[in-house]
C-alpha cells in the first residue's frame, strides 16, 4: 500500500472543511487543511455572522424610531448616528473568528497551512513548491460572488458581500442587484439604517424560492418601510465612480431607465471556487454549478469527495456542516450513507424572518394537486406576539393527503427558532396532529405550530365516522 503523508487532505477551513477535518481526527485520522484565506470562511467573515450583525443593528435603529408603540416618549426626536456601525460588524466578526483560531486546531493534531493549492494527481496538491500526498481529499473550497456580464460593470466601482463590511461609512444611497436572500438581507437592514435603498430584481419577484404568499407580504412590510423593489427588469449597463453610479434596466416591454445611487452592491448570485485548482489532472469533474458528486458526495476519483458551497446544491452553513460529516464518514467508514436532501430547510434572516422547510405551496399543488392540505395561523393571534408588538406574520403548514407534512413556512419573528419543532415532526414522521399534545411554555411564539396542530386534530376528529356516530347516538 502506498505510503501518503496524511490520511485526509482538505481544501478550504470553512464550515465544511473545518467540520470535516474534526470528523476525521475523531476517527484517529491523520489531517492536514489548506485554505487560502481565512478560517471560517464566507459564512464567519462576509456572510452569516457580519450580516446577521448588521440586520440586528438596523432592527435597534428601528424600533427606537418606534418608541410610541410601547408607551415610551422622548422629549426631542432622537439623534442617531450611524458612523460606528460597520466598526461593530467587524468586532462581532472578529469574536466570532476567535472561536476558531489556528491555535485551536493545531491542538487538535490537525495540520493547517496557508496558501494556494493545486493538484498534480488524485492523491497529490502542489502548494508552495512543495508536494502534500493523501489517501483521501475533500474539496471544501466554498463560493464566491458571481459578477453578472453587465456593460461597463469593470469599469464601475462595485461592491459585494465580500467588501461591503470593509465600509467605514455607510453610502448616502445604494442599489442592490439581487432580490435574493443575501441581497434582501443587506437591502432591508441598510434602508432601516437611513441609506436610500433599491433593490433590483430580473423575477417577478423577491426570493423566488420561497412560499409566493409570504415572500409577497415580506415585500409588502418593507415597502412599507421605505425600500424600493424593482421587478421584472434585466440590469443592462453600469456607469459612474465612487460619487455616483447609474444602473440602465430594462423592463419586459423592452422599455430602459436609469436608477441612480452613491454605491451598488452586487448580490445576483453565487459561484462555486474552482479556478486555479487543476481539478482535471486529479479526475474530477466539474459544471459552472461545481464540482459534479455522487449521492454520497463521491467526485468522479474515487478517492476525493466535495462538500459544502463547492458542490452544492445548497449555499448554506449548516448544509455544510451536514455535507461534512457524511463526506467525512464515506470517505473512511465501510457503511455509506447518501445525502437526503428531502428535508433541507433554511431562513431569510431579514426582520421578521422568512424560515423554509419543505414544498412551498405551489410545489405541494404540483406534487400533489388538489388533495394537500393548507394550515394557516397569523401572529397576530399570539398573545407572545401582542406582548412583544410583533404581530405581523403568519405560519403556514402543508399536508398531503394522509395528513404528512410535506411544507412548512413561517414568516414572523424568532421565524427561524420555531420551525425546528415542525422540522423534528417532518424528520421524524410525526403526524402533525399530535405536537399540540405536547406541553408548551405559554406565552411564546410556538403558538403557530401547537394551535394550527390542534385545530387541525380537532377537524380530523370531527370527520372521523365514529366520533360523528358517536356524537349522534349521545344526542
Amino acid at each position: 500500500m502506498a505510503k501518503f503523508d496524511y490520511d485526509l487532505l482538505i481544501l478550504g477551513g470553512g464550515a465544511a472543511g473545518l467540520v470535516s477535518s474534526k470528523v476525521a481526527r475523531g476517527f484517529g485520522k491523520s489531517v492536514a487543511v489548506i485554505e487560502k484565506g481565512k478560517l471560517g470562511g464566507e459564512c464567519t467573515n462576509f456572510g452569516c455572522v457580519p450580516s446577521k450583525a448588521l440586520i440586528r443593528t438596523a432592527k435597534a435603529v428601528h424600533e427606537l424610531k418606534h418608541l410610541g408603540m410601547l408607551g415610551l416618549t422622548t422629549e426631542a426626536p432622537i439623534a442617531i448616528s450611524t458612523d460606528g456601525v460597520m466598526r461593530h460588524v467587524r468586532s462581532i466578526v472578529e469574536k466570532v473568528y476567535n472561536t476558531h483560531l489556528p491555535e485551536s486546531f493545531k491542538a487538535l493534531g490537525i495540520d493547517l497551512s496557508f496558501g494556494d493549492p493545486r493538484f498534480t494527481d488524485n492523491h497529490s496538491v502542489a502548494m508552495d513548491g512543495k508536494t502534500i500526498t493523501a489517501n483521501k481529499i475533500i474539496i471544501a473550497t466554498g463560493s464566491s460572488p458571481l459578477i453578472p456580464a453587465i456593460e461597463g460593470i469593470d469599469r464601475t466601482p462595485c461592491l459585494t458581500n465580500n467588501t461591503v463590511f470593509s465600509l467605514d461609512t455607510l453610502p448616502r444611497s445604494l442599489v442592490v442587484l439581487g432580490g435574493g436572500p443575501i441581497g434582501i438581507e443587506l437591502a432591508s437592514a441598510f434602508n432601516r439604517l437611513g441609506v436610500e435603498t433599491t433593490v433590483v430584481e430580473m423575477s417577478e419577484r423577491i426570493l423566488f424560492r420561497e412560499d409566493r404568499e409570504l415572500s409577497d407580504m415580506l415585500a409588502g412590510k418593507m415597502r412599507g418601510e421605505g425600500l424600493n423593489i424593482v421587478t421584472s427588469v434585466k440590469a443592462v449597463k453600469l456607469s459612474g465612480d465612487t460619487s455616483q453610479i447609474t444602473l440602465s434596466v430594462e423592463g419586459k416591454d423592452g422599455q430602459r431607465k436609469d436608477l441612480t445611487a452613491q454605491s451598488i452592491l452586487i448580490a445576483s448570485g453565487r459561484k462555486p471556487n474552482i479556478n486555479g485548482l487543476d481539478l482535471e489532472k486529479a479526475g474530477v469533474r466539474y459544471n459552472d454549478n461545481g464540482i459534479e458528486v455522487d449521492e454520497w458526495l463521491r467526485t468522479t476519483a474515487d478517492n476525493i469527495y466535495a462538500c459544502g458551497d463547492v458542490a452544492g446544491p445548497y449555499r448554506f452553513s449548516h448544509m455544510a456542516e451536514y455535507q461534512a460529516v457524511l463526506a467525512c464518514s464515506n470517505a473512511f467508514l465501510p457503511i455509506k450513507r447518501r445525502a437526503d436532501y428531502r428535508h433541507a430547510i433554511w431562513s431569510t434572516f431579514t426582520d421578521p424572518e422568512l424560515a423554509h422547510a419543505g414544498l412551498t405551496e405551489e410545489e405541494a399543488r404540483d406534487a400533489h394537486g388538489d388533495t394537500i392540505d393548507v394550515l394557516r395561523f397569523d401572529y397576530s393571534k399570539i398573545d407572545r406576539a401582542r406582548t412583544d408588538i410583533e404581530e405581523f406574520g403568519m405560519s403556514k403548514i402543508i399536508l398531503d393527503k394522509n395528513g404528512k407534512i410535506v411544507g412548512a413556512h413561517i414568516l414572523g419573528m424568532h421565524a427561524s427558532e420555531v420551525l425546528h419543532e415542525i422540522q423534528l415532526a417532518k424528520h421524524f414522521n410525526i403526524p402533525f396532529e399530535h405536537l399540540w399534545q405536547a406541553i408548551h411554555l405559554y406565552p411564546s411564539y410556538s403558538d403557530v405550530i401547537r394551535q394550527p396542530s390542534k385545530y387541525h386534530y380537532a377537524a380530523k376528529m370531527g370527520n372521523n365516522q365514529f366520533i360523528r356516530l358517536l356524537k349522534k347516538i349521545m344526542r
